[in-house]
């Protein structure tokens, strides 16, 4: 049996009796990285061995994996923190367990989406889990197109080095909506940032940059921005060198407002 077993995000006491006692029962835990899990198992006074199992060495360790459970070995599989299976490398050891009829169970636990999407304030009757988003400009662009008009709440695992990049391609394939960006769920630091992708936009230096961040996003509205958030919108769009013209034009065919209209509003407003 293959044991799929989630631990703690932050706080080692966020794991359940059941995920002890399978750490502790199977004959050997493969960890994402076994130095990170040592602090866990040692913690709980779990003794079975370990061996790494990451992105690096997927394919030949799922292998040795599979034999060894088809000889009859219980295992565990463990991520550095949260379910493995969501944006890790266990889900090719999962296809591969399934490919070979080799039963595995999936323990309840700990994941930072929910606690993120609660946190946020934002609606969540549904949601949808984006994972990370692509590094590729053409998968950026076929993610955003998919999600653009979706009603549900967005969530997002943004890592430290790439928040500022993340909320300006948000602000600019989604618009301006509300945001939450909750940071190092569970831990001693947890922080929670609620706004407008603008507001951090410009003021991206109140966030700190440590550990790891969700970032939760409104879903599509069809109530039209307020004239503050479309000066806002022109105001960003200014700074990256765009005119007023085009700015109007831009946003006219953003949110199907008349460009006149909106070029009077940035000349009532002293935009320049």
């Amino acid at each position: 049996m293959l044991y799929i077993v989630p631990t703690p995000i932050g706080n080692l006491e966020d794991i359940t009796l059941r995920a002890i006692r399978i750490l502790k029962e199977v004959d050997l835990i493969a960890c994402e990285d076994t130095r990170t899990s040592r602090k866990l198992l040692k913690h709980y006074d779990i003794t079975t061995p370990t061996v790494s199992y990451h992105k690096f060495n997927e394919s030949k360790r799922s292998q040795e994996l599979i034999t060894k459970l088809q000889a009859g070995l219980n295992l565990a599989l463990i991520s550095d923190a949260g379910t493995p299976g969501i944006s890790d490398p266990s889900a090719y050891l999962i296809k591969e367990a399934i490919q070979n009829n080799i039963p595995f169970d999936v323990l309840p636990g700990a994941t930072a989406t929910i606690p993120a999407l609660i946190l946020s304030g934002l609606n969540t009757d549904s949601f949808t889990f984006c994972g990370f988003i692509p590094e590729k400009n053409k998968d950026k662009i076929i993610l955003f197109k998919n999600i653009k008009e979706q009603g549900q709440t967005l969530i997002f695992y943004v890592s430290p080095h790439s928040l500022e990049i993340t909320l300006k391609n948000l602000f600019d394939n989604l618009g301006d909506r509300k945001i939450a960006i909750v940071r190092e769920i569970s831990k001693l630091y947890q922080s929670v940032y609620r706004g407008f992708l603008s507001y951090y936009i410009n003021g991206f230096e109140e966030i700190t940059l440590k550990g790891e961040f969700v970032v939760v996003v409104e879903g599509f509205q069809e109530t039209l921005p307020n004239d503050d958030q479309i000066l806002e919108e022109a105001k960003q769009l200014l700074l990256e060198g765009d005119s007023l013209s085009q700015i109007a034009k831009d946003i006219s065919k953003k949110w199907g407002l008349k460009k006149n209209k909106l070029y009077q509003l940035f000349l009532d407003n002293n935009l320049k």
